[in-house]
């Protein structure tokens, strides 16, 4: 009887999901992000495929060479439209371009760094204008020759703080750093204090995750060159950091230029997938007791060609994890692959599908990102190529016959953007896990939106979050194929409304001076106001009965005020500076 239903169990699992032929078309001219070449900077730039306005549409974000400017592309619902902020045109040689919410505050601030003219913060007002605040933040070096850029909180204060890459190969003296965000808009140099090494490792990129799954965010580095071995270090959780290298076995000698992660196998501990030149990839499988094992040639993944960005995606929804890698060599150089897709059989093995859509890919690629074009739930790739060639939009038409869910993280007492979280999913008992980034691959960034394919069942048992805070959060039976925010600590999903609310509050100017106007949608006009400074003192509340109110903030003295509206549905909150 035990066999049988070992039996029965097998067939209802494998017939659960459908194994669509996996179809991509390159659409970037026809959707309107084309005539974006990176150009001829050295070694390629990253590129961004992250929903920048918070509308819900994932929009495009494109680093350049020097003399070009930074190229944004906002979705419009579907396609895309160029658009210009207030910012100077960043015309030096761009590598990485973020959007991160730093300061809490429920919108993106701007993040860039430079090979050139080192980083800068932009912090945006709430209505997309943005001011540099590099200088006051601490974070202006210049002509520091900064590569990449990731964020994580590392001390679980709920702060989001910065771990910057370097890679000088003429200037020794040149060193990764890491920033801790203060909470005020200020970010303070630990990077010996944290035990981190100023020595000069040609970092490419690097990527703050959980190897040991104790709830503190560990480092992850990529070092160019053999002689500069892969870095891990392991959060010791008082504010430091150890070298478990090589006793972990992630200390790897190759040309590493993409650091990416994911749980391939769905054990519940992160793997990493790290490119390199022609000897060969190297693919991290999790042993789960703080080792790491390289299986990229038992498991087809080796590549051996000049690769740099790489994603995890799970491209025909069918519950496992696929892989997409860009090259520099072209169709020119047949010896090797030009770009390389890596379809997931469901037991970890991978295989180049036949006629998938990327057989016509003859461009030299650097950095790669996953987003939705049109919110149909497949995940879609934008490729940033070297001239002549502009990004690719690969857009996925794979056949929709498997169900989806995308969940999207709102941190109260952990970091507004819910970065370091772990979502957990379970189908049918078979549990799949994503765990949230900011910065990855090769200086790129995904879509705000997890991506959970759950193939052709129609349930889900529950969705389960850890926050970086110790807070879990649990949702039982939630809908299929829908776009799902997750408010940490309330055990439920909000409604796509809650954002269109969170969207329907305008406070200007900010900074400002003394008074403050608000500008609310109906929706929001009998709301509750409460003001609270940045101990999270209640300063005073007030009933908002109308669209538009002012406040007087001058007698409360400079610094940053958060503005939280209560209508009986939701929280939303906002951040005023007054200076």
């Amino acid at each position: 009887m035990g066999n049988l239903y070992k039996t029965i169990f097998f067939i209802f699992t494998y017939f659960s999901v459908s194994h669509a032929q996996i179809q991509f078309s390159e659409q970037s001219a026809a959707l309107g992000c084309g005539n974006s070449t990176y150009g001829v900077g050295t070694l390629g730039g990253g590129i961004s495929f992250f929903d920048f306005d918070n509308d819900g549409w994932d929009d495009i974000s494109v680093t350049s060479e020097e003399g070009l400017p930074l190229r944004f592309f906002k979705n419009t619902g579907g396609a895309f439209t160029q658009v210009t902020f207030n910012f100077p045109d960043q015309l030096a040689e761009s590598k990485t371009v973020q959007w991160v919410d730093f300061d809490n505050d429920g919108d993106y601030d701007l993040f860039t760094v430079s090979n050139t003219h080192a980083y800068r913060l932009y912090e945006n007002d709430g209505t997309m204008n943005f001011t540099d605040i590099s200088p006051t933040a601490g974070l202006a070096i210049p002509d520091y020759s900064a590569w990449g850029g990731s964020w994580g909180d590392y001390n679980n204060d709920g702060w989001l703080d910065l771990f910057i890459s370097s890679r000088d190969i003429n200037n020794t003296d040149i060193h990764n750093r890491l920033y801790r965000n203060n909470g005020d808009a200020t970010f303070t140099d630990i990077t010996e204090a944290a035990g981190i090494s100023t020595d000069d490792f040609l970092t490419f990129c690097s990527v703050f995750f959980d190897y040991n799954n104790d709830g503190w965010q560990d480092i992850y580095l990529a070092n160019d060159r053999s002689f500069n071995l892969n870095i891990l270090y392991e959060n010791n959780g008082d504010g430091t950091f150890s070298d478990v290298s090589a006793a972990s076995g992630a200390d790897i000698g190759i040309s590493a230029m993409s650091n990416t992660i994911g749980d391939f196998n769905k054990d519940g501990w992160l793997d990493i997938y790290i490119t390199n030149l022609p000897d060969g990839n190297v693919f991290l499988k999790n042993n789960g007791d703080g080792t790491f094992t390289d299986i990229a040639e038992t498991n087809g993944t080796l590549m051996e060609s000049y690769a740099w960005g790489a994603v995890f995606l799970d491209a025909e929804n069918d519950s496992d994890l696929d892989l997409y890698v860009s090259s520099l060599f072209t169709d020119a150089q047949t010896q090797y692959l030009t770009a390389a897709f890596y379809e997931n059989n469901g037991s970890g093995m991978y295989s180049i599908p036949e006629n998938a859509g990327f057989e016509n890919d003859a461009a030299r690629s650097y950095s790669n990102a996953i987003g939705d074009v049109n919110r149909d739930g497949y995940p879609d790739i934008t490729v940033l190529n070297f001239q002549p060639d502009d990004i690719y939009l690969w857009k996925n038409e794979t056949p929709h016959t498997n169900n989806w869910i995308k969940v999207k993280l709102r941190g109260t007492e952990s970091n507004r953007q819910g970065i370091g979280s772990w979502i957990e999913i379970s189908v049918n008992g078979e549990k799949q896990y994503n765990y949230t980034l900011c910065g990855e691959g090769y200086i790129g960034q995904n879509s705000v939106y997890e991506f959970f394919g759950i193939g052709t069942a129609t349930t889900i048992d529950y969705i389960k979050v850890t926050w970086l805070s110790g807070i879990v959060d649990i949702i039982n039976n939630p809908d299929i194929n829908i776009h799902a925010t997750i408010i940490e600590g309330t055990n439920e999903l909000a409604t796509e409304d809650f954002q269109k609310q969170e969207n329907s509050i305008i406070i200007y100017p900010n900074p400002v001076n003394g008074i403050v106007s608000i500008q609310l949608k109906e929706e929001l006009s009998n709301s509750t106001l409460s003001v609270t400074d940045m101990l999270g003192r209640l300063l005073f509340t007030k009933k908002v009965s109308s669209i538009s109110e002012t406040i007087n903030m001058e007698q409360y003295g400079s610094g940053m005020y958060f503005f939280v509206f209560d209508n009986g549905l939701a929280k939303i909150t906002k951040k005023i500076i007054v200076k």
